[in-house]
């Protein structure tokens, strides 16, 4: 058994309603990587005789959730920007995708996980290939993940992807005591047709599980999907059974109506929220409030680092704000306890993880340490408003999933951190070369 006591700090915890979060003096009890008791409240058990970490003075919270991403793509941040998605995609990105090696993906992957974890993201969900470098990194750095192989309908090798996914799932889905979960990803509408959506949903219900993709990311996508089928895209995606599956976690969700809301709402489909990556690309802005008021669960997510730049969840929080407040003239537009809120239990609610993103008896104990000292986190009037509009990576101290201490006093425990760094930077270096001599 493995005890832990969290002492003295102050306790930042998310609220059974979406969008409330609660700050509370006390300690946090931790046993085997699930949370017993918060703010002494709950009987220990009679053979408790915890290990203790000192947090006084400091904010102890859930560990965050970054709720759509392509990891592996830290190795292109920088390669390709300032382009249109259109241009950017089919252009700069997918013909470097082509050459692409496991191992190549394995360093990216490595890169962006060690940068998540240091920055205080315990948990966060993929897409990309092929998927088993990417759990297997996952189940070496210590992570949370929720990974799904990227499926197009439109390529030639439809049925060796699809059969991947299903040898992927039955390999990973589970795994670690349930710490890497599996899901199907197609796409996106417009690179999906109907007949393949049919068959993606067929595996899902097979093997039980959920689906991430995209959805409504650009005006074009929109007008593309109109055009073939007659629909928006959220009733292709209706019409074809994917929100029959679940859970279903979309991205974006930039270009939706009221209608689109209802069909997402009524199926209890999740979004993950990419301000920043929307942003740059020149995608637009989210709704997001009305898809908040919609009663929809929306967490945030950084996208792939070569659209987003970085994987700092706290500066998503901060966009994922501020846009809200300025495109609606509303300074009181997402608070800072939504954002909050948003970034760790709405994430993990957006991607249908039951025990995670709170800190509360029976959940797992993904948790973190933020140090309140630094100047810019000073003087702290308001906990929850300096750490949704102050706080950054560089101030996390402490990161645990499921009890086990994967960073400490802002060091990476999980891996060489070196190591990982310049095998980066010479794939990253390779993959150019390959793309300029092909």
């Amino acid at each position: 058994m493995r005890d832990l006591l969290i002492e003295g700090g102050s306790l930042i915890v998310p609220g059974s309603r979406p969008g409330t979060v609660a700050v509370a003096a006390g300690d946090l009890a931790i046993r085997d990587g699930i949370i017993l008791s918060v703010a002494g409240r709950g009987d220990l058990p009679g053979d408790w005789d915890p290990s203790i970490i000192e947090a006084s003075g400091r904010y102890v919270m859930p560990g965050l959730v970054n709720a759509h991403g392509h990891a592996a793509m830290a190795l292109l941040r920088g390669y390709a920007d300032d382009l249109p998605l259109e241009e950017w995609l089919e252009d700069r990105i997918w013909p470097i995708e082509d050459g692409m090696e496991g191992s190549d993906v394995e360093a990216g992957t490595s890169l962006a996980v060690a940068e998540m974890l240091l920055g205080g993201t315990t948990c966060f969900a993929d897409m990309y290939f092929p998927m088993h470098r990417v759990a297997g990194v996952c189940s070496e750095m210590g992570i949370r993940a929720v990974l799904s192989q990227g499926l197009i309908g439109i390529d030639a090798d439809v049925d060796r992807d699809m059969d991947y996914s299903r040898r992927f799932a039955e390999e990973w889905h589970g795994a670690r005591g349930g710490r890497i979960r599996v899901q199907l990803g197609p796409h996106a509408p417009y690179t999906c047709p109907p007949d393949y959506l049919e068959a993606v949903v067929a595996l899902a219900g097979e093997l039980g599980l959920g689906i991430h993709t995209h959805l409504a990311e650009t005006a074009g996508e929109v007008e593309t999907i109109r055009s073939r089928y007659g629909k928006s895209p959220a009733e292709y995606f209706r019409d074809a059974g994917i929100f029959s599956v679940g859970p279903v976690t979309v991205a974006h969700a930039v270009h939706v109506d009221r209608d689109d809301l209802e069909i997402l709402a009524a199926d209890g489909v999740g979004v993950a929220h990419c301000p920043r990556s929307n942003l740059r690309l020149a995608c637009g802005i989210a709704p997001t409030v009305d898809i908040l008021e919609a009663g929809i669960p929306v967490g945030l997510g950084t996208d792939g680092p070569a659209s987003s730049a970085t994987l700092d969840m706290w500066e998503e929080m901060r966009f994922a704000g501020y846009l809200q407040k300025g495109i609606r003239a509303d300074a009181r537009a997402l608070p800072a306890e939504e954002l909050l809120y948003m970034a760790t239990r709405g994430g993990a609610v957006a991607l249908g993880l039951e025990d995670v993103g709170e800190l509360r008896p029976g959940f797992r104990a993904d948790v973190i340490v933020v140090n309140p000292d630094r100047p810019h986190m000073v003087p702290g009037h308001d906990v929850l408003s300096s750490l949704a509009y102050c706080a950054g990576p560089g101030d996390v101290e402490l990161v645990l999933v499921e009890g086990r201490p994967l960073v400490r006093r802002g060091h990476l425990l999980a891996a060489d951190l070196e190591e990982i760094v310049e095998r980066a930077r010479r794939v990253a270096v390779s993959l150019t070369e390959r793309v300029e001599e092909s």
